[in-house]
């Protein structure tokens, strides 16, 4: 099993809230991230995905492909944006990173098996240099 990995970026806003709370219950919780203008973030996400190379190619898939659909499934529809308001898979969710992350993997994971047999392994994504998030699916 051979593991590839593509690294794309981009810049986005979010609150973090429950709107079931009050005010004072948000910002006890979750702080300057509940601030009712949201925040912002230079994301990086990482893309990794497992299979057996093409006897042809030497490729698990061809990054340029995986990039494309990177960018076309979930980068196109998050850059500076913001999560809570602007994205359609976000609507109704809380906009944590750990939310976050898991609706991208449904998106990438639906959008691969479509085009080849490789699979997800690993999606990282990191909110600041010091704190990421990684999903494997499970």
């Amino acid at each position: 099993m051979v593991y590839i990995s593509r690294k794309e970026h981009f810049n986005a806003a979010h609150r973090l809230f429950n709107p079931a709370w009050s005010d004072e219950k948000n910002k006890e919780v979750f702080g300057p991230c509940a601030n009712v203008n949201g925040h912002g973030h230079n994301f990086e996400l990482i893309v990794t995905v497992k299979g057996e190379p093409n006897p042809d190619t030497g490729f698990v898939i061809d990054l340029k492909v995986l990039g494309d659909l990177v960018k076309t499934e979930v980068i196109d529809k998050v850059d500076h944006k913001n999560l809570n308001l602007d994205v359609d898979f976000m609507q109704g969710k809380m906009a944590s990173c750990e939310i976050f992350i898991v609706e991208i993997w449904k998106i990438l994971d639906r959008a691969l098996s479509q085009i080849t047999e490789a699979r997800l392994h690993r999606i990282r994504l990191y909110e600041t240099p010091k704190n990421y998030v990684d999903y494997y699916g499970e």
